[in-house]
């Protein structure tokens, strides 16, 4: 039976493990940059889509994080979708095991990084949301784990709630919800009667002209419909028309 050398001690010696610790720290805040971690607060989690309509990210935590994706951004970038232009930068990201729980996880009360949870960069005034933490980056250096690896994407609002105080951050509610144009809309509209002024005029949007036009009179259904009918020839035996020949 062959044994471990009792010479050498590579995944119990404690002062190895804080050195390189130490060392990974420092190198974090060297060539790191500082980021504001934002813990999400679920209101009404639905566990059938995974999603949550009522969540909120009332605080925020500085901590410095190393961008693993040096040369740019990943994933697919920026593209034309079928709803139009779409942003799905990527970006993977290391923070030091100890800096977090420090800086984040005692304040916040997080074991470790949250996927679901969002990463504001001060530098570039973008937001991505945690898609997956991996925890175990560097397999047991000399035994011991010395931090995360996560894996980010660009973060897309769908009506959450941002009250952290930081201007630049909670300003993204106040472009993208669609809470105030609802009010606007309920309050013109009154329950659906039309709002007029001390005079008794209508109100309308500026640049709308109220017109009375007679609907009967005005109206081309019976012009467009026997023109239509001369473009469609319903004789030839078409599997595809729609005169029932074959």
């Amino acid at each position: 039976m062959a044994n471990r050398s009792v010479f050498f001690n590579n995944f119990e010696n404690s002062q190895e493990q804080l050195l390189i610790e130490d060392l990974t720290i420092e190198a974090i805040k060297i060539h790191g940059i500082e980021v504001y971690y934002l813990p999400k607060t679920y209101g009404d989690y639905d566990y059938l889509y995974g999603e949550d309509d009522l969540a909120t990210f009332r605080e925020f935590h500085e901590c410095e994080m190393y961008i693993n994706t040096v040369d740019g951004f990943g994933g697919e970038q920026d593209f034309l979708g079928k709803f139009g232009l779409e942003v799905r930068d990527q970006l993977t990201m290391s923070v030091a095991r100890f800096s977090f729980t420090n800086n984040v996880g005692q304040a916040a009360n997080l074991p470790r990084p949250r996927e679901g949870d969002l990463l504001y960069f001060p530098l570039t005034g973008g937001i991505f949301q945690i898609n997956f933490v991996e925890h175990e980056p560097v397999f047991y250096q000399m035994g011991a784990l010395q931090f995360y690896e996560l894996r980010c994407e660009k973060f897309e609002y769908s009506g959450e709630r941002f009250d952290t105080g930081v201007v630049n951050i909670d300003q993204l509610e106040d472009k993208k919800s669609l809470d105030i144009a609802f009010a606007s809309q309920w309050i013109l509209e009154d329950e659906s009667e039309p709002i007029h002024t001390e005079l008794g005029e209508r109100l309308v949007f500026e640049g709308f002209a109220e017109l009375d036009i007679d609907a009967a009179t005005a109206s081309e259904n019976t012009f467009l419909e026997t023109n239509a009918d001369g473009f469609i020839d319903f004789s030839d035996a078409d599997p595809f028309s729609e005169g029932g020949t074959y």
